[in-house]
């Protein structure tokens, strides 16, 4: 039997992806982002809401078995000034709309993401309004902090809160978060420190003043470099520094590599990489930079998602 997903704040579909490699059946998914939903578009041929979540009518989705979402996580991050469920542009209430749509369709299944801090934002409080409101809709609860490094085999450090909640209390016994597996991923197998790139992403002299400042301190070849400012930061720890959504904003928020063809940032095809999309996603033809970045930072990483997916997949399958 396939089990039929919805995805909620699908981006370009990071969540589906790690699903249907799980054996899911991605049917329905909901994206306010317009060039984000150019990609999912790219990618998937099922349904696509181009709209707000709040414009979905909940009783007249179509049925499905299995809700997912990555809900915005600006008002739950310590860099969106923590304002949780009172954030001024509305966003935090969006979860209060996914518990309509569970009220409404009554899926099996739901896994949410999000960033750890939710965890801790307003001394807990926030945390507990979420939880509380989906084991009162009926769901017996997990969640786990999960970091890409070592529960992805990807090399970003990338920490996420994953809610995983199940109607049935023996599948919600069944299932357990993935473990911790070795990091046999390198930098170098995501990232093109050889070859040579478009000449847009180069850093010269005649282009960009701190140049000197860079030329300087990057002097490791396989390394991530970050500049802040007037210095320049390298990742020692051999893996990627968290990707975010304001690499889309230019400057010089997107990670920087020394290759053998000079000092450069890394490419939207490498970050869609160290964000452990398949080799064949497709990024659309003509799209920005910009945007591809910020799609990228917003995404989740995919062999996370896979593994719990493939665990949700053996707790909801076993015989009872």
């Amino acid at each position: 039997m396939t089990h039929k997903l919805f995805g909620l704040f699908a981006g370009v579909g990071g969540i589906e992806t790690g699903f249907a490699q799980a054996g899911f059946e991605p049917v329905l998914a909901n994206e306010l982002d317009k060039k984000a939903a150019l990609t999912y578009r790219a990618n998937y041929g099922h349904e696509l809401i181009n709209d707000d979540i709040n414009a979905l009518v909940s009783p007249e989705l179509p049925d499905f078995d299995v809700l997912t979402g990555g809900f915005p996580c600006q008002p739950f991050s310590i860099s969106g000034l923590r304002q949780g469920f009172q954030d001024a542009k509305g966003r935090g209430n969006v979860f209060f709309k996914i518990m309509e749509i569970v009220h409404a369709k009554q899926p099996s299944v739901i896994m949410l993401e999000n960033v750890k801090h939710l965890v801790t934002h307003d001394e807990g409080r926030t945390f507990k309004i979420i939880l509380d409101a989906l084991e009162e809709a009926g769901y017996h609860v997990q969640h786990q902090v999960l970091n890409s490094k070592t529960h992805g085999n990807i090399p970003q450090n990338r920490e996420r809160i994953f809610i995983v909640g199940f109607k049935n209390k023996e599948h919600a016994n069944r299932f357990t978060f993935p473990e911790a597996i070795p990091l046999t991923v390198s930098l170098e197998d995501l990232i093109d420190f050889t070859g040579k790139v478009e000449d847009k992403y180069y850093y010269t002299s005649e282009k960009h003043k701190f140049y000197d400042i860079l030329a300087r301190d990057m002097n490791r070849k396989g390394a991530i470099y970050q500049f802040r400012r007037s210095y320049v930061r390298e990742n020692k720890s051999g893996v990627s520094p968290t990707l975010t959504a304001n690499m889309g904003t230019g400057g010089n928020n997107v990670p920087m590599v020394l290759t053998d063809h000079g000092i450069r940032k890394l490419t939207p095809r490498e970050c869609f990489n160290l964000m452990g999309f398949p080799v064949d996603f497709v990024m659309p033809e003509g799209m920005a930079a910009s945007n591809l970045y910020k799609q990228s930072g917003n995404a989740v990483v995919v062999p996370v998602i896979r593994r719990i997916a493939e665990n949700i997949n053996t707790a909801i399958s076993l015989d009872a």
